[in-house]
Parts: C-alpha cells; sequence; structure tokens
C-alpha cells in the first residue's frame, strides 16, 4: 500500500501503555498537589472567600492542565505561552477594574484589545488565550464584585503556579518516561 506524506505523518504511534500509564498518573497526581497547595498554602497568603479559593484551585489546576505537553521544551513553550496570555490579560483586567465595576460591553472592549494586544506584543498565537482569561476574570469579577479588581492579581498567582508546576510535572514525566522505557535522552 502507498501512502502519501500526509497519512504517513498523521499516523499513529505505537499505543506504548507502561509510559501512557505512567503519564496518566503523573499527571492525575499533579492535578491533586496543584489543588491542594492553592486551597490550601495559597490561601494562607491571601483568601477573599472559600468560593473564590476554591475557583483558584481551578484555575491553577487548568494552567497546570494547559502547560503538560509531550516533551519539556513544548511544555516550556506552553508556560511561556499561557503566563503571556494571562500577563495580558491581568493589566487589562486589573486597570478597567480599578476604575469601572463589570459590564458586559466593558468586557467585550477588553477582549478586542486583548485580540490586538497579542499580535502587537509578538504573540498572536495568545490571543485567544487572553480572550477566554480575559472573559473568565470579567465574569468571576461579577460574581464576587466586592474588590473585584484583585480577581485579575489572584488568577495572575494561580497562573503562576500552575504553570510552574506543569513545567516540574513535564520534567517529572520525561525523565520518568524515560525511566519505564529504558531509554536515555
Amino acid at each position: 500500500m502507498v501512502m502519501t506524506k500526509i497519512q504517513e505523518k498523521t499516523q499513529l504511534a505505537p499505543f506504548d501503555v507502561p509510559n501512557t500509564v505512567f503519564r496518566a498518573v503523573v499527571l492525575a497526581m499533579s492535578r491533586v498537589i496543584t489543588f491542594w497547595l492553592t486551597t490550601h498554602l495559597l490561601v494562607s497568603l491571601y483568601s477573599l472567600s472559600r468560593h473564590d479559593d476554591l475557583l483558584g484551585g481551578m484555575w491553577a489546576v487548568v494552567a497546570t492542565i494547559f502547560v503538560f505537553r509531550h516533551s519539556y521544551a513544548e511544555s516550556v513553550g506552553a508556560a511561556v505561552s499561557r503566563l503571556s496570555a494571562t500577563f495580558v490579560s491581568f493589566v487589562l483586567c486589573f486597570v478597567y477594574l480599578l476604575i469601572f465595576p463589570f459590564h458586559f460591553w466593558g468586557m467585550a472592549r477588553l477582549i478586542a484589545i486583548g485580540a490586538i494586544a497579542s499580535p502587537m506584543l509578538a504573540r498572536a498565537d495568545d490571543m485567544m488565550t487572553t480572550s477566554i482569561t480575559t472573559a473568565v476574570v470579567m465574569v468571576v469579577a461579577t460574581i464576587s464584585p466586592h474588590d473585584a479588581w484583585r480577581e485579575p492579581i489572584l488568577r495572575l498567582v494561580d497562573t503562576a503556579l500552575g504553570a510552574s508546576l506543569g513545567v516540574g510535572t513535564a520534567w517529572i514525566s520525561t525523565f520518568g518516561r524515560h525511566a519505564v522505557s529504558g531509554t536515555a535522552s
């Protein structure tokens, strides 16, 4: 059978059960650790409410999942992307919420500004993540309108923790995957 170049590139690698199980366990355990660190240790430094603490735990877990990739280098790149997008969103939402309360038109404006700012900062691939982050931060700000300007700060911290743990998890996974398969890198 003759395969085209596209078919060759889309062929799935053989399913490697030991490595897949190892990565799945590392993925699951790192999320448990991320959630616990965020909802128990990080909140000892600052907490708005138990609901916000849980949101922060979820936010950090999402950042960890976003960053966890097949290689350490891919994970570092994803962490830079996630942090960059979150930082742009942080600046936009923080400034807005210092001055104004949540309004859906304000959120729409911030999403548009973020979609313009990302490519201008040579981070065009971060545009969607910036937009999603902005939407979530702004909606959370309307759920907890008292001192809503704190939400972007907290989500930036949660993202930094989650992304850092995601990179660490990728390093452990890469090292462990080679130990499981008996290969060296």
